[in-house]
């Protein structure tokens, strides 16, 4: 079984893999530590490999076996992490309550709201004590506003509460073999999103050395999803490329996304130019190498092309650049993933000898730290899928969250949640709202360290590591940013310096265009404020 974690602190999901080739096992049995390879000429129901990916540890799973399955045999793989380098998911040490004077934080934040007002903007903010349950200061708390990505806060704390910190995605190979061949491999997975083209090598390389040479026909299975690949409000922008704006499938390769490689030649040559994975991209035209030229003079325009692309580059650059890489969205993610397993069945020795088609087999500090917005799609789906059935949709994960704001009280009148990672006008959220989940997710005996370790450390790491650097060595300000055009947003905990008795705060700034500096700046001064009162004791 290919196991996948993550630590919880950084990345959500780092990876590590040992993979089987065989029948599964029996559910409740062990898996073999050896075992002889099979004949060459035998015929075999291969789930070939199995991918997991965790909230806490690497855990190995046995799948249900098909009658006269044979048991697993370990081939082996990349070495797993070691438990002592994990960040422990405990909650943080309890302390007496903080003495509070009064409103200590009603000046502040007023005189914020009166700043936002003089320039057309509206704010939303709230600040709690997390056990008192003492509101220590609140402006129109309860009106909503476009959260930005601090809605990433409500779909983390919806996946712990139903998902729980050992939740495991699955990603498969499966087929039937006989002798050194396998007549249809299958890929199929249950929305894991961090599924890279070095998983996709490593499975193929165990393939190879357990025997099997020929592939008559790959197929990738994209069942576990519908087929709606765009998210909510991602229609607003059709024409960025960005791979922020990729799109969301069952079995997704890095990101869903394709990266242009441009390398110097020799001067006055054209450089050469490819894409990963090889094949899913036609590529047309040409990048100079010039003397002059800059070494990022790349001009890429991309266009659907069927279930591929087509791209036309243009441009210089220099014989003494670097190479140059761009990863961009792809449209259609339907066989993404089938052009990287392609090119890594081919890379360990094994022929493909048919084409690539949609088939089926008869498996969270990327949304806190890094603001992720494939993961927060994608999760949103698995949320449905997991909770009110497959094909995972984007409307039946939006449905999952707000039954959770209910079942903690959090859902306000006018609450609107739309997608998963708050890009573009899709949802409407309020300070009120996102204080009550903040404090749910954080009193959660079962996921209130995994919660917030997954969030960002003021002047330490994430979207927050250029912020509140005063407060880096204490680590005492753990929240989730959030950035529009005409939205600001900063929402987490300032904590004591022991990691005890926090403060929970919300603060949402939109409709104050141009002026992203210092809004920041002046959210930042109230929640190093809180900071400073935790601190003197």
């Amino acid at each position: 079984m290919r196991l996948r974690g993550f630590d919880p602190s950084f990345p959500l999901i780092a990876l590590g893999c040992a993979l089987i080739v065989g029948g599964a096992p029996e559910e409740g049995t062990a898996n073999a530590q050896s075992a002889a390879t099979p004949a060459a000429n035998a015929q075999q129901s291969l789930p070939v490999a199995t991918a997991t990916a965790t909230a806490s540890q690497a855990i190995s799973a046995a799948l249900p076996a098909s009658k006269g399955s044979s048991p697993p045999i370990p081939i082996g793989g990349p070495p797993q992490r070691s438990d002592a380098s994990r960040v422990s998911l405990a909650a943080p040490p309890s302390a007496p309550p903080h003495a509070w004077k009064g409103d200590e934080f009603e000046r502040p934040l007023r005189e914020l709201s009166s700043w936002v007002t003089k320039n057309g903007g509206h704010l939303t903010a709230a600040v709690s004590d997390v056990e008192s349950g003492r509101e220590l200061g609140a402006v129109a708390a309860d009106a909503v506003e476009n959260p930005a990505s601090n809605q990433k806060i409500l779909t983390t704390a919806a996946v712990l509460a139903h998902l729980g910190a050992d939740y495991r995605f699955h990603t498969a190979l499966s087929g039937k073999r006989e002798g050194d061949a396998v007549s249809v491999l299958v890929l199929q997975g249950n929305g894991d999103p961090s599924l890279t083209q070095g998983d996709l090598t490593s499975l193929a390389k165990t393939l190879a050395q357990s025997g099997v040479a020929r592939v008559e026909k790959l197929a990738i299975d994209q069942s576990y999803f519908d087929g709606s690949f765009t998210p909510p409000a991602f229609e607003q922008q059709p024409n960025e490329w960005a791979a922020f704006r990729a799109p969301v499938s069952a079995v997704a390769l890095d990101r869903n996304t394709t990266t242009l490689h441009v390398a110097p030649g020799s001067l006055g040559q054209p450089a050469r130019a490819w894409f990963e994975p090889p094949g899913f991209v036609e590529l047309s035209g040409s990048v100079r190498t010039e003397k002059s030229a800059r070494s990022e003079n790349v001009k890429l325009t991309l266009k659907p092309n069927g279930q591929r692309l087509s791209a036309l580059v243009a441009g210089a650059i220099s014989p003494a650049a670097q190479e140059f890489r761009w990863a961009r969205r792809v449209e259609d993610p339907t066989l993404l993933a089938a052009y990287g397993l392609r090119q890594a069945l081919e890379t360990a020795g094994i022929r493909l000898e048919g084409g690539l088609a949609l088939g089926s087999a008869q498996g969270l500090p990327e949304l806190g730290k890094d603001s992720d917005n494939f993961y927060a799609e994608t999760l949103l789906k698995d949320l449905g899928a997991q909770v009110k059935g497959a094909p995972g949709t984007s409307a039946n994960g939006a449905d999952v969250v707000l039954d959770y704001l209910r079942q903690i009280d959090a859902l306000g009148t006018d609450t609107r949640v739309s997608n998963g990672s708050g890009l573009f006008d899709a949802n409407r959220v309020s300070a009120h709202t996102l204080v009550k989940v903040l404090v749910s997710a954080y009193k959660s005996p079962a996921t209130g360290g995994a919660f917030l370790e997954q969030l960002a450390v003021g002047g330490v790491d994430g979207t927050l590591h250029k912020r509140f650097l005063a407060f880096k060595k204490q680590r005492s300000i753990r929240a989730k940013t959030g950035t529009l055009n005409d939205v600001i947003a900063l929402s987490g905990f300032a904590l004591r310096p022991d990691g005890s008795s926090p403060v929970a705060f919300s603060i949402i700034v939109s409709g104050v265009a141009g002026k992203h500096g210092e809004v920041r700046q002046k959210i930042d001064a109230i929640v190093s404020k809180i900071a400073k009162e935790l601190a003197a004791g």
